[in-house]
């Protein structure tokens, strides 16, 4: 049976007067984009027109929730927020991307969660539940993208949404599965045989490479491709041609899910 691999872009962070990225170019060669609600970059009319671009590629369309930080692109760590006020800006920014891609005659399928709420929400159960809970408020058939390994995963499963196992080529793992921190040396790999190599030992050997020498056991559904560099879409070409090189397809992940009760 051959193996497949979903690709995903976090994509629409431009705004205003501010471009970030080739989405058009990088939406001729992913299968699912996961779109900036606003918060940390985006704006009405860049998820609109990005949504349009993706319906127009067959590409599938997500949600990317972040702390409100535009300033900080949603890379900062806050803290103080309520339980409440956390939740009503998810649920917030997943609607409004849920309804931008409906007027645009396309579905949304599924909520990647962005930057430090992501990173956070991975370590910390509560906050992980904030995030699920959201995502449930809007539509529970929507699909938890989320890494392996981490608390928003387990929140995911045991609230009964469906969840794609989320990993990176550009990033390195902690024995833990978590991603490096990006202060720490080595977190991000540069050399695009690497990359290459640490994603088809993940996809094709079924284990993630850490860097105290441990093979964690991993079923990857999706891999992230970041769209906010120069080279990132001559590196998405590069890594999608030596993926189907290998054998591996090139699809979406499945998007239905089990309604929770």
């Amino acid at each position: 049976m051959t193996k497949t691999i979903d690709l995903n872009c976090d994509m629409g962070e431009s705004f205003g007067a501010y471009t970030i990225g080739d989405d058009a170019a990088m939406l001729e060669l992913i299968t699912s984009a996961n779109i900036a609600c606003g918060f940390h970059g985006g704006d009405p009319e860049v998820i609109h027109r990005t949504v349009l671009q993706a319906r127009e590629n067959g590409v599938s369309v997500g949600a990317h929730p972040s702390f409100m930080d535009l300033y900080g692109f949603g890379r900062r760590r806050i803290a103080g927020e309520t339980p409440e006020a956390l939740k009503a800006q998810l649920i917030y920014q997943i609607g409004a991307v849920k309804a931008l891609t409906e007027a645009a005659g396309a579905r949304l399928t599924h909520v990647k969660t962005h930057g430090a709420l992501g990173n956070m929400a991975a370590e910390d159960a509560e906050l992980a539940r904030i995030c699920v809970d959201a995502v449930i408020a809007v539509d529970p058939t929507l699909t938890f993208v989320t890494l392996p390994y981490s608390q928003t995963m387990h929140a995911a499963e045991e609230a009964g949404l469906h969840v794609a196992s989320e990993i990176y080529a550009d990033r390195t793992y902690t024995d833990e599965g978590r991603l490096t921190p990006r202060k720490e040396a080595g977190a991000v790999i540069h050399d695009p045989d690497q990359s290459l190599a640490q994603v088809l030992h993940m996809i094709l050997d079924g284990h993630i490479p850490t860097t105290g020498g441990r093979k964690l056991p991993v079923k990857a559904d999706t891999l992230c491709i970041h769209g906010d560099n120069p080279a990132a879409v001559a590196v998405a070409r590069k890594l999608r041609e030596e993926l189907e090189r290998a054998g591996i397809g090139i699809a979406p992940f499945r998007t239905s899910a089990p309604a929770t009760a």
